[in-house]
């Protein structure tokens, strides 16, 4: 890793750090609440790409891990990776690495603007969304004690916020192709 690529993890951690100062909203009937560090998740890969992306949730991870509170209410410590989002946490790391494979490999400067903006939101559903999610919901499940379906179907409550983040996460891939290719040198 050059020096370069370490400053743009730790400012991508940072990103996500900050996205945690963000009120958590907490429902009743799910024990995960819905926070914007998954945005950031999103726009680490899409910009960043696989690996470094992946790395700079993993520095975060590490920050919560040595018990830091830089999840969104003030969490940090061990304990949270065995609480029910813990799934998601985890989940943070392969999304982001996937969300920034297909940017790297579907995302071309020579392409048209709406094949770019579908490729990052592409991205950033099937990293940011799909892939947290599969790990998300199934340890939800595991330590609600209920069923998996009826786990999946609360956890749908995520979604239209997901969706409205991977559309961020789109525009913001999309805007720093264009004002400052990091794509390319992604590799």
């Amino acid at each position: 890793m050059t020096t370069r690529d370490i400053v743009l993890v730790a400012l991508f951690a940072a990103i996500i750090v900050v996205l945690g100062l963000l009120p958590p909203i907490t429902l009743g009937f799910i024990p995960v609440p819905i926070t914007a560090q998954s945005l950031g998740v999103m726009l680490a890969g899409c910009i960043l790409g696989a690996r470094r992306g992946a790395a700079a949730v993993l520095l975060v991870l590490l920050l919560v891990a040595i018990g830091l509170p830089v999840l969104s209410g003030g969490r940090g410590g061990l304990a949270v990776f065995a609480g029910p989002g813990a799934g998601y946490l985890i989940g943070f790391v392969p999304g982001a690495f996937v969300c920034g494979l297909i940017a790297e490999r579907f995302v071309r400067e020579e392409q048209g603007e709406l094949t770019q903006f579908l490729a990052f939101l592409a991205a950033a559903v099937a990293g940011g969304i799909a892939v947290v999610y599969l790990f998300g919901v199934p340890w939800l499940a595991y330590m609600s004690g209920k069923a998996f379906f009826e786990t999946t179907l609360a956890a749908l409550v995520f979604l239209p916020g997901d969706l409205i983040k991977a559309f961020v996460a789109m525009l913001a891939g999309r805007a720093v192709l264009a004002g400052y290719p990091l794509l390319p040198q992604r590799a």
